[in-house]
């Protein structure tokens, strides 16, 4: 016989795993319970800043970027995360937001969840810092997993001033009074969590009760004042088009799509780009509403290269969305899933314990994005300015 479930059961039931979660963050963060940031040697720092190790030993000579310090076996310099982002923005000024350019803002978009969505926000993120680049990332899932990402537990520790909520409920013009600084520096955070939801009948409650009000130009209104802190800001948004969803890609200048080669996955997609195809003809031809993407690109995910069927869907992916298909992909490793069990990312791990060419097969993987992803970038501010 089965046994009814009743909702004090299931308030029971939510208690206990908010508290499971508590104490397993505990475990992994502890003891100070906060993420921290990795350290990098010298040679890991000239590989960042795209010179020779011996100009980082003469440039040291200089004493005009900071010296790191001398680990305790005294036989290495290492230089904090910091420290180690002042040299990259020194050695790589040319390749920053240039002057009169404003954040290219990227919404990272797919309707089904486990695409590997919020761990490629996070992990372009921190690519892009490790490049020079001020990034700002807003969390808009209620689930708030990019948030959980941050070492920071949605349902317990965020409070709605720290998310869009007052924005989509137009308490707040701006996003700005949201923002907070992380663990990780030149990275900045707008919280998720499950209160978020309320934003889903705030902002069509707003669209019948406020004359002239647009249901989804409130997040791209907010963001204007922020746009010069920045030179990318990225948007991991809910897997559903909902009104948060339409906020987020309307407030973008690109889309990137994380997309597995599998049929279920492909299948979703292609509902995606329907009903949001769907959607914005409606908007255009009922309300004038005029919107251009800089660009849209699909990049693959979760990539198992012995899987004869994912060989097959990749291919049909590419003819789909042929010119968008970034040329690399994410392959499907332990790292990844390790480093997610410990709210964290490739770029989170200090020493990988497991084999070190799985972990840099993941780490190039990543690295070979983000610097595909910045040269689209460096083509927006070019063609926003031109404008």
């Amino acid at each position: 016989m089965l046994e009814p479930e009743s909702l004090s059961d299931i308030m029971e039931q939510a208690d206990r795993a908010s508290y499971l979660m508590s104490e397993v963050r505990g475990a992994i963060l502890a003891p100070e319970r906060r993420k921290t940031p990795p350290t990098f040697n010298a040679t890991q720092l000239a590989a960042l800043c795209d010179v020779d190790r011996n100009q980082i030993v003469y440039r040291l000579g200089k004493g005009d970027l900071p010296a790191g310090q001398i680990n305790e076996g005294g036989n290495r310099r290492v230089f904090t995360l910091d420290e180690t982002l002042q040299w990259v923005r020194e050695y790589r000024a040319k390749r920053l937001r240039p002057p009169g350019a404003e954040a290219i803002c990227i919404s990272i978009a797919n309707f089904k969840g486990g695409v590997g969505k919020t761990t490629t926000a996070m992990t372009l993120a921190q690519g892009l810092t490790l490049k020079g680049h001020r990034v700002l990332l807003i969390d808009t899932d209620p689930q708030g997993s990019l948030t959980t990402l941050f070492g920071i537990m949605p349902d317990t520790e965020v409070e709605e001033a720290q998310t869009i909520l007052p924005v989509c409920l137009g308490r707040e013009a701006s996003i700005e009074s949201a923002i907070q600084s992380t663990y990780w520096s030149g990275l900045d955070l707008v919280c998720a969590a499950p209160l978020l939801f309320a934003a889903e009948f705030g902002l069509p409650a707003r669209q019948m009760r406020e004359n002239g009000f647009e249901f989804w130009n409130a997040l791209n209104l907010a963001m204007d004042d922020i746009r010069s802190r920045y030179d990318v800001i990225i948007i991991d948004t809910p897997p559903a088009l909902s009104y948060v969803t339409i906020n987020a890609l309307m407030a973008s200048d690109g889309i990137l799509m994380p997309l597995p080669p599998n049929a279920l996955d492909a299948a979703s997609a292609a509902q995606f780009w329907r009903l949001f195809s769907d959607l914005t003809g409606d908007l255009v031809m009922h309300r004038g509403v005029t919107k251009e993407f800089d660009f849209v690109r699909v990049l693959l995910t979760r990539v198992d290269s012995q899987d004869a069927t994912a060989a097959v869907v990749r291919d049909w992916i590419g003819k789909t969305y042929e010119g968008k298909v970034l040329p690399a992909e994410i392959p499907k490793t332990t790292v990844a899933s390790s480093s997610s069990a410990e709210f964290g990312t490739v770029y989170d791990v200090g020493k990988y314990e497991g084999n070190q060419r799985t972990y840099k097969r993941a780490l190039d993987a990543y690295d070979k994005v983000t610097e595909l992803l910045e040269e689209i970038i460096r083509a927006s501010w070019r063609r926003h300015i031109a404008v």
